[in-house]
């Protein structure tokens, strides 16, 4: 266990995890301006829907304290899998440490999350992440 969660999963072996449980579900957990103008991960291609629960409100940044209830409500099987996925790999986390504590064992946080590391120019989207691994995503 890694600082009380699961542990952390490349987003290559996140995608490997959704394939094959079935019960396996994807968090995103950024702010609805990042998944409306950045993109969303893609997970219809294996018959499972995205979940889409903010950990910081926009515009503010003031954690979501309604976090663990929309998680219950979207994610009732405390059982699951649950991949924690955000810009970086920061803020899922503090998602994934959080859900553990509400009971989801299976808690994990996808390091580099869906755009990266910063480069050295200090860009995302060129170092890790979803969509620098080519996993599927959508422009909303």
């Amino acid at each position: 266990m890694s600082d009380g969660y699961a542990g952390d999963i490349s987003p290559e072996d996140a995608w490997k995890v959704l394939e094959t449980d079935p019960k396996a579900v994807l968090v995103d957990v950024r702010t609805h301006a990042e998944w409306a103008y950045v993109g969303l991960p893609d997970v219809s291609s294996l018959g499972k829907d995205l979940k889409m629960i903010s950990w910081v409100l926009f515009p503010k940044g003031d954690i979501n304290t309604e976090f663990v209830d929309d998680l219950e409500d979207q994610v009732p099987d405390q059982d699951a899998t649950v991949l924690f996925l955000c810009r970086s790999g920061v803020r899922s986390i503090a998602a994934a440490q959080a859900a553990t504590q509400a009971g989801y064992a299976k808690s994990f946080n996808i390091l580099t999350g869906f755009e990266g590391d910063k480069d050295d120019a200090q860009h995302r989207g060129t170092v890790g992440g979803w969509k620098v691994a080519g996993l599927p995503w959508v422009q909303k």
